[in-house]
């Protein structure tokens, strides 16, 4: 059967329709520099936090195996850390503070290639600055990176995809949906608690990243890349289905692009 152009054809092609590479120019201008400032210090702020809980549960305890009660402040660290984290840099990049989200956003014409590259760049710097940081001022203490124990890798992958799924249709729905509504004041609190609502599920398995760059700046800092892969792979495909499922079935696609905000 001859397929004719039709509303549902051009439903389910809008996403990819308007994805949106920009130029290189974007890399100088005014408004992106600063939204990459705000995304270096967003995630910076995160990871510092969230990273510093492991590591202050680890000193603690002397490095014991995880119990309920670090598996519960890890969660509160997290989710606390990351609903400051995009609160305060929302008005200015969107508060994105993790590269899963902002490739979600890309691959649902959100945000530009160009100007997402700039915001990948600032994360992974962000929480590289902040596991060094720790690093030197808990005395050479070990920066947790994560890992998989007790699943496979495979399982660890899948983990990571459904996890980082949930993250970017909650960023969705709360944040980027134009009938949102009043329910986008609520965004950063959301985002925070579906991070910390689904360490309590992975967390003992995967570590539960959902965020390349909050896997990445422990592990370049700690020189341990085991398993590293999963921590990119996984967050990314989640992301990426979450922002086209979202776009080609709940949104009505009368916004354009965005280039610094959700």
């Amino acid at each position: 059967m001859e397929c004719h152009d039709c509303c549902i054809c051009d439903h389910f092609n809008v996403p990819f329709r308007r994805i949106a590479i920009g130029n290189r120019d974007e890399f100088s201008q005014p408004g992106a520099l600063k939204s990459a400032v705000a995304e270096f210090i967003s995630t910076f702020i995160f990871v510092f936090a969230g990273s510093g809980a492991g590591i202050a549960y680890n000193s603690l305890t002397g490095n014991a195996p995880t119990t309920p009660a670090g598996l519960i402040s890890a969660a509160i660290a997290h989710a606390f850390a990351l609903f400051v984290a995009v609160a305060i840099s929302a008005n200015i990049s969107g508060g994105h503070v993790n590269p899963a989200v902002t490739f979600g956003l890309f691959v649902g014409g959100n945000i530009t290639l160009f100007r997402g590259i700039l915001y990948i760049i600032a994360q992974l710097l962000g929480s590289t600055v902040a596991a060094a940081l720790l690093t030197f001022t808990t005395g050479g203490l070990a920066v947790p990176t994560f890992g998989v124990a007790g699943i496979s890798v495979w399982a660890a992958f899948v983990f990571e995809i459904v996890a980082t799924f949930g993250l970017v249709y909650t960023v969705y729905a709360t944040a980027v949906d134009p009938k949102k509504g009043e329910i986008g004041i609520i965004a950063p609190l959301a985002i925070g608690l579906v991070v910390g609502a689904n360490i309590f599920a992975a967390g003992p398995f995967t570590g539960a990243a959902m965020n390349p760059a909050v896997a990445f700046g422990p592990a370049l800092v700690g020189f341990n890349f085991v398993n590293h892969w999963i921590y990119w792979a996984g967050p990314l495909i989640g992301a990426g289905l979450a922002g086209v499922i979202y776009e080609v079935f709940f949104i009505s696609h009368t916004h354009e692009p965005l280039g610094s905000e959700f």
